[in-house]
């Protein structure tokens, strides 16, 4: 039998065809576009996630037998807000998971009603990008909008529905709206009373490896599969990412370079970070897991290279950072060009360079924002190390860890192994994999990675240039406490 993982990402959705043995047939990617209507907004058109399924699966699908498709996963970008009415129509363009125009109901909820009772209710606070804050924002700022909404959902979601005609979703995607009582895995009636929604208007909940339903007919037709596909609720990309890297049960790490960039610690038991800098969250495997999640990784990499230098060869401008200047360069980088969520929590939180001087060279440039990554990662890491969780080693997927000189400025940060895996499509390779579990293929997901996932290789870190980043870090610790009072005067 053949399946098929899906991962809607925030710049394109990418498809992935595999067999029952875990064998990737093909891949096909279809971008979009992104909209940013004001300065620290992000917004997509929900039609343009399908329209791109309706292109891709088709192409995916071509010199294989289709009728063979048994089962599909999808994996996708976590709390945006789509807004449907009383006719399934989109109210208006989805709000995503790097907009930050919350700020003032991310404080009313953080304040008024309590870090405390949040963290109560969700086990998390609010952050700019989640979906809750962006609920109260539409009911303050588009009344009429906000009164016509029938269904909330999530982006991969809404490609969901379009295939089945089920309001679904799944308890790792939902654990990111501040809506969902995560350790009893409801919702929280509290939380939507808070926020002007009731129970109705919420999708079914799923375990990520559950079937929702089969594709409808006209689903089916536009896409060129058989009607008896089934659709498995799927995963926010995180939780794919963790599954497609075997990052499951307890104890596991997984650190995830893509437009955002991720640490995810996968645990059979719930907690809490108790100063919730860290997101306590379900998982795709029926289990928990912490997370951090700084807004701007391999995204500053694209900005810096493409629209500043004018360069798509990202490879020439690492190729004079050798290994010996690791830890050496006097400039430094924040990476905070979406402001940022993990640990800090701060939409007002800006990009900037520090340290520069005349012989300063493009490529010392280029050194500093990969190093500021591998740094903002870290500083997810202390949080997790500060409340008794020792990670001793990770694996690493996303776009960014394909630069074997990141992996090395990663490991080295961190002062920890990192593996590499065979297969280099997380999100998506952990959406089919959690379709094979929903039509039978495994048991449950455990049992999955276990005859899945392949290690590839490992990148150990170097004493004595781990021994320069600890340095280095110490100093970059320092810089955005002191530059933090001038971010909101420069809005």
């Amino acid at each position: 039998m053949l399946y098929i993982g899906i991962d809607l990402g925030t710049s394109a959705a990418k498809f992935l065809l595999v067999d029952e043995t875990g064998r990737i047939l093909n891949t096909v990617s279809e971008e979009y576009p992104i909209s940013y209507p004001k300065p620290g907004w992000s917004e997509q058109e929900p039609k343009d996630w399908w329209n791109a399924c309706v292109r891709g699966i088709p192409r995916l699908l071509e010199g294989a037998d289709a009728s063979q498709v048994a089962g599909i996963g999808a994996a996708g970008q976590m709390h945006g807000l789509v807004a449907l009415d009383g006719e399934d129509n989109v109210i208006r363009p989805a709000i995503l998971w790097n907009d930050g125009r919350t700020w003032r109901q991310v404080d009313y909820l953080n304040e008024v009603i309590g870090r405390s009772k949040l963290s109560e209710l969700t086990a998390n606070i609010a952050f700019a990008g989640f979906t809750a804050p962006k609920l109260l924002w539409m009911r303050d700022e588009e009344p009429e909008n906000f009164g016509r909404i029938s269904k909330i959902m999530l982006p991969k979601d809404y490609i969901n529905y379009k295939l089945t005609g089920v309001h679904c979703c799944d308890y790792s995607d939902a654990s990111g709206m501040l809506l969902l009582d995560v350790k009893h895995r409801c919702w929280s009636q509290e939380m939507l009373d808070i926020c002007g929604v009731n129970l109705d208007m919420m999708p079914k909940l799923f375990e990520s490896y559950q079937v929702v339903g089969n594709l409808t007919r006209e689903s089916a037709d536009s896409l060129g599969l058989p009607a008896s596909v089934k659709v498995v609720a799927g995963a926010g990309d995180n939780a794919a990412a963790a599954v497609g890297t075997g990052t499951v049960g307890s104890g596991g790490c997984n650190i995830s370079v893509g437009t955002s960039g991720t640490i995810f610690i996968s645990s059979e038991k719930f907690c809490v970070d108790p100063n919730n800098a860290l997101h306590s969250f379900a998982h795709a495997d029926g289990g928990y897991h912490l997370m951090g999640c700084m807004l701007s990784a391999a995204s500053c990499n694209k900005w810096l290279c493409e629209d500043i230098l004018r360069c798509n060869d990202y490879d020439m401008e690492q190729r004079d950072i050798t290994s010996d200047k690791l830890g050496r360069c006097g400039v430094y980088f924040l990476p905070y060009l979406m402001g940022e969520r993990s640990p800090i929590n701060d939409t007002n939180a800006r990009g900037m360079f520090i340290g520069m001087t005349m012989d300063t060279s493009r490529s010392d440039m280029v050194q500093a924002m990969l190093e500021g990554v591998a740094f903002a990662i870290r500083d997810s890491f202390e949080v997790a190390k500060s409340i008794g969780v020792e990670v001793k080693s990770s694996r690493i997927c996303g776009g960014g860890s394909k630069s074997p000189l990141w992996r090395q400025i990663f490991a080295n940060v961190l002062n920890m192994p990192l593996e590499t895996m065979m297969t280099e499509q997380g999100p998506g390779y952990g959406g089919a994999m959690l379709a094979m579990v929903g039509c039978g293929e495994f048991d449950n997901v455990s049992q999955a990675a276990e005859a899945l996932v392949q290690v590839s290789g490992t990148i150990e870190p170097d004493a004595e240039i781990a021994a320069r980043y600890q340095e280095k870090y110490e100093k970059f610790m320092q810089i955005y406490p002191t530059v933090r009072p001038l971010f909101p005067k420069l809005l």
